[in-house]
């Protein structure tokens, strides 16, 4: 029979064999959609016009690289996402404390937090711009807005399910109430607040994205709205694709902190 060290040897194996099969069949399903997409416009399968065609926006992409225009576009909206992004999930997290802290506020509150939740985020954005003017400041805010309300009802729920148990030991020992949050709660917590971070990545591009529809003269969002305006469908595509490719990265980089605050919660 093989041994506890060789069973785990072969587990572990066989795990990073089937990561490398994903991993794989990932970046298959990536080249045959843009070789799809290609040999498509190319035999006019879909409209060239509407849809471009990826060695169009390859050239896109070295012509504003050079100009240094799509840079300044692109550093915009990151700066814009990221900083909604933390914003919103900042926000939202200290206001779950802060219901989680006071059951009287939360029973006050709890209807309202629903009643903006079905609210249309969106919709508010025309109000953000006139408050706080058409600026860096009312995209930002947007970004942030998409995002901090669903945050505070997600990790309230995870604060409030946490088992009762673990309260009752650490109360044993003459823990405080804030001694019990950031000893109990807030870590039972993490994976719940790393999944909503998931989540407010792609909540922030979208509140990003349309704040930069309405007001923004930079930005890949006014680089979309330009390129519909003068019927310039490849720059649309461009900035689809560099949206997609900046959203992924966050993503993955959300995922890197999962793994290190699981393992640092492990030891």
């Amino acid at each position: 029979m093989k041994s506890n060290i060789q069973l785990h040897k072969d587990y572990t194996r066989r795990l990073l064999k089937e990561k490398r099969y994903i991993r794989l069949t990932q970046v298959a399903i990536l080249i045959f959609f843009f070789a799809f997409w290609e040999v498509a416009t190319a035999n006019r399968w879909i409209d060239p016009l509407l849809f471009s065609s990826p060695s169009r926006v390859w050239d896109l992409f070295l012509t504003r690289i050079q100009d240094g225009s799509l840079f300044t576009h692109t550093s915009v909206t990151l700066f814009e996402t990221i900083l909604g992004f933390l914003l919103g999930t900042i926000l939202g997290t200290m206001m779950a404390g802060i219901l989680w802290w006071s059951p009287f506020l939360s029973r006050v509150l709890d209807p309202y937090i629903v009643i903006l939740n079905s609210m249309p985020k969106v919709a508010l954005g025309p109000i953000l711009i006139v408050g706080l003017g058409p600026g860096f400041t009312s995209i930002i805010a947007m970004g942030a807005l998409i995002s901090v309300v669903i945050t505070t009802m997600v990790v309230y729920s995870a604060f409030k399910n946490v088992d009762e148990n673990y309260l009752k030991v650490i109360k044993s020992f003459g823990a405080t109430k804030k001694q019990s949050f950031f000893s109990v709660i807030l870590p039972a917590s993490y994976p719940t607040i790393i999944s909503t971070l998931k989540v407010n990545v792609g909540l922030a591009w979208v509140g990003v994205i349309v704040g930069e529809f309405l007001v923004s003269k930079q930005g890949l969002g006014y680089m979309i709205v330009y390129g519909f305006q003068v019927f310039n469908f490849t720059m649309v595509m461009l900035s689809l694709i560099i949206i997609a490719i900046l959203a992924t990265i966050m993503y993955q980089l959300v995922e890197l902190l999962e793994k290190k605050l699981i393992t640092k919660h492990q030891q």
